[in-house]
């Protein structure tokens, strides 16, 4: 049709030019005959006319094809129509065929259900207010997208009904048939094929009259029985409860009319736990029993295994929470519920898993996150994934926590917590301590060399390389003791030292350690040690001691010589002191002579003389029996005569002895003892000796006119006797060699002594078990002059039979 009327269109142009040109043709063709240019506008218009009759005639077929295409629409629309008619009636048929008694039809999703049979007003009454609700929900169902329906209904009087229904293609129908009230024989197959399965069945099945006899029972129960075919097993009237299942069983089918329970009971000879239903009703007692033995076994072991998994879980430091395919929380151990500080009622609600995020969010015990909403999606990738992820949480509190994720196979994810921290902190400190080891034992002055059990050197500081003039591209390779001994060697010669370290190193049993000394061939002294240590090493130390010894050698020879002097100090005191005193008394005694005027009388001069000659003989004595004294303490030799000695009359004495030295100091003494000063016990002789000595050098201290006391203190376990001055005292820098012997401080030069006193005092207070010190008399009262002397004799007393 579209080559047509293409052709149409070109033929009156192809005529039109034709015309055209003919008009024009005696313009062109002036030179032609008259015959020609005679014709030529006749056979123009006779072109143009047939070209108007050509177009006339194309209108009128145009007009002829459209009235031919309405046609054509209109035979459509009505084969439609017809099609749709048959359509219906091939429904009604179907309807008559199948014996519905109501019927709703549509043909379209939106269009309205048609109905057939019994009408929509009448249909409440025919089936009941519920069964005309149910064909309602039926169409209902169909138009939402159910494709099939088929359910039974019960009208009001009791008639049963089935409602089938279809769609297709949003096409529809609901057709409502009524049941036979007698038997089909849909029932008698169905009854047949439910035998057939009753007979395959494992589970033991049986149907009971309602007196209680056996109608039917399967090969399972027989064989649960024990019974040799089911005729016996219904003849002897075999059953499986016992008389209490059976009376529970009995009881229940009264009242409900159904028995479900399980119960113990003996089947093929043994003991099994069965799941029974028993059902009663027009047909009798049907039962059925499920051996449920295994099952029971099978769930009791479960239980166990759990509890024992759950257990082991929780005593992991491990932190555990597993998540089921709804991502909330299934189980989770107490090392979780620790690690992050959860309130135990919070897990017992099964949170989710954001949940859990949100709250450990808000807690602080996550990773701070920039998007936490995205790293919360991305953590819930590991549902979806096949492979366990791996990741660390840096937590704001410094913790470090390894996070393990592990998908399960229900869905599930098990995620697993370990708090590194401490391992990490460990690490560190480790680390560092190495660091620090390394730095102390490269500062150390001795050589350090560590060696393993295998006899190899695997740690050594720059001592060690320097003391042994080795370099550390020799000991890089982790050589051996005998290599390191080698190379120790060469440079400086044999030595049996490096045999006793080896023997330290590779002994495998009863390992000692081995102090040794060895000197080189350099002149150099070493002294080292070999010492075993707990992981089967050996640490090798090297101390350079040349200069020590060369010290201890010095000290050594010089201590004696100092021996040598003492001893002859010591002989030439006792010989001297003793050879000194003979003279001594031998002049005395001439003076004495003299004195009394045994050799004439004498002037005023010359009793001058001899007492100036008594005075000095005197002090020489005094100076001799020190020596005396000194020279017994310090042989040990001088032992205390020990009795009770009464306070007040020791003071007395030493008072009365001093008398003169008193008087001619011109300095007054003031006795300072209580009435309870009582008794105590030491030598009278010693202490008399000790107090004098003390009550000279205050004497000697004080200036003309002064006052010096002597006193007595008792105490609790002590008794203090003490002598002060109110001389210029002792200077700070000498109180330390205060009771050195021969060190005068007197500040007067009359009464310079050799500087005895104090060394004996402090002797002999030693030997009573006492003390003595010599103190500013203002540590004791605020604002006093002079010096405080305070000598502590205990109580009771017990004397030390050494010297000091």
């Amino acid at each position: 049709m579209i080559g047509r009327s293409a052709a149409g269109r070109a033929l009156p142009l192809l005529l039109t030019s034709t015309a055209l040109t003919a008009w024009s043709a005696p313009a062109v063709a002036a030179g032609m005959g008259g015959t020609l240019a005679t014709a030529s506008p006749w056979l123009a218009l006779g072109a143009a006319a047939a070209a108007a009759a050509w177009m006339l005639g194309e209108r009128r077929a145009r007009l002829a094809q459209a009235a031919a295409s309405a046609a054509e629409a209109r035979a459509e629309q009505a084969a439609g129509s017809a099609a749709r008619a048959r359509a219906e009636a091939h429904s009604l048929r179907v309807l008559l065929g199948a014996g519905a008694d109501c019927a709703l039809i549509w043909l379209r999703p939106g269009d309205a259900a048609d109905c057939f049979g019994v009408q929509e007003e009448a249909r409440a009454g025919w089936l009941g207010a519920a069964g005309a609700r149910e064909v309602d929900l039926a169409v209902a169902a169909l138009r939402g997208g159910q494709e099939n329906i088929e359910r039974g209904l019960t009208s009001a009087d009791g008639r049963a009904f089935r409602i089938v229904g279809r769609t297709l293609n949003g096409a529809g129908v609901v057709m409502v048939h009524p049941l036979p009230a007698g038997e089909r024989p849909a029932d008698r197959e169905m009854l047949a094929g439910l035998t057939a399965v009753l007979h395959a069945a494992p589970a033991p099945a049986w149907l009971r009259a309602a007196d209680g006899a056996l109608t039917y029972v399967n090969p399972a129960f027989v064989a649960a029985v024990g019974a040799a075919s089911a005729e016996e097993a219904r003849a002897q009237g075999l059953d499986l409860l016992d008389s209490k299942a059976r009376a529970a069983a009995a009881s229940a089918e009264r009242g409900s009319g159904a028995f479900q329970g399980r119960v113990r009971a003996v089947a093929r000879g043994r003991r099994r736990q069965l799941d029974v239903v028993e059902v009663a009703g027009p047909f009798g007692i049907a039962g059925l029993a499920v051996d449920a033995t295994d099952v029971e076994a099978a769930r009791a072991e479960t239980a166990r295994t759990v509890a024992a998994h759950r257990r082991t879980l929780d005593q992991l430091t491990t932190a555990v929470a597993i998540f089921g395919a709804d991502e909330r929380l299934v189980f989770h151990n107490a090392a979780y519920e620790r690690l992050f500080d959860f309130s135990p009622a919070f897990l017992d609600q099964r949170p989710s898993d954001g949940q859990i995020l949100d709250n450990l969010r808000t807690r602080r015990k996550v990773p701070e996150q920039a998007d936490f909403p995205a790293w919360r999606a991305q953590l819930r990738e590991a549902y979806r994934a096949l492979e366990p992820v791996n990741d660390w949480w840096h937590l704001p509190g410094g913790e470090m926590l390894r996070v393990v994720i592990t998908p399960n196979a229900e869905g599930g994810v098990t995620y697993l917590f370990d708090d590194l921290s401490e391992h990490v902190a460990l690490e560190s400190r480790y680390n560092t301590l190495i660091r620090i080891q390394g730095e102390t034992l490269d500062a150390l002055a001795e050589a350090v060399a560590v060696f393993g059990s295998d006899g190899r050197l695997h740690l050594y500081n720059e001592a060690f390389l320097s003391l042994w003039t080795l370099d550390a591209q020799a000991l890089g390779d982790k050589p051996h003791i005998d290599a390191v001994a080698a190379l120790c060697r060469s440079r400086h010669g044999e030595s049996a030292a490096f045999s006793r370290i080896r023997s330290v190193v590779t002994a495998m049993e009863h390992r000692e350690a081995q102090t040794l000394r060895l000197e080189r061939a350099d002149g150099r002294v070493l002294d080292g040690t070999a010492q075993p240590l707990p992981d089967g090493g050996t640490l090798v130390t090297f101390r350079d001691v040349t200069d020590s010894v060369k010290v201890e050698r010095a000290l050594i020879e010089r201590a004696e010589a100092l021996e040598a002097a003492d001893k002859l100090k010591n002989a030439f005191v006792s010989h001297v002191s003793y050879h000194l005193r003979t003279p001594l008394n031998t002049l005395m005694g001439y003076a004495d002579m003299l004195r009394e005027g045994m050799a004439g009388p004498l002037n005023t001069r010359q009793r001058d003389y001899l007492d100036h000659m008594r005075l000095s003989s005197d002090q020489l004595r005094a100076l001799i029996d020190d020596i005396l004294d000194l020279a017994s303490i310090d042989a040990g030799a001088m032992e205390l005569d020990l009795t009770e000695v009464d306070v007040g009359e020791m003071l007395e004495s030493v008072a009365e002895a001093a008398h003169d030295q008193l008087e001619t100091a011109r300095v007054r003494l003031v006795m300072a003892v209580p009435r309870d000063a009582g008794r105590f016990t030491a030598d009278p002789k010693r202490v008399r000796q000790i107090l004098f000595n003390l009550l000279t050098n205050a004497i000697a201290a004080s200036p003309e006119g002064g006052t010096v006391t002597l006193g007595a203190e008792r105490r609790p376990q002590a008794l203090s006797l003490t002598v002060s001055d109110e001389g210029p005292g002792v200077p700070p820098e000498l109180a330390e060699t205060l009771f050195e012997r021969f060190e005068s401080r007197n500040s007067n030069p009359r009464h310079r002594g050799v500087g005895l006193g104090l060394a004996i005092v402090r002797s002999f207070m030693t030997l009573h078990g006492g003390s003595v010190s010599v103190v500013p008399a203002a540590t004791r009262q605020p604002g006093a002059r002079g010096t405080l002397a305070t000598c502590v004799f205990p109580l009771p007393g017990t004397s030390h039979q050494e010297a000091a």
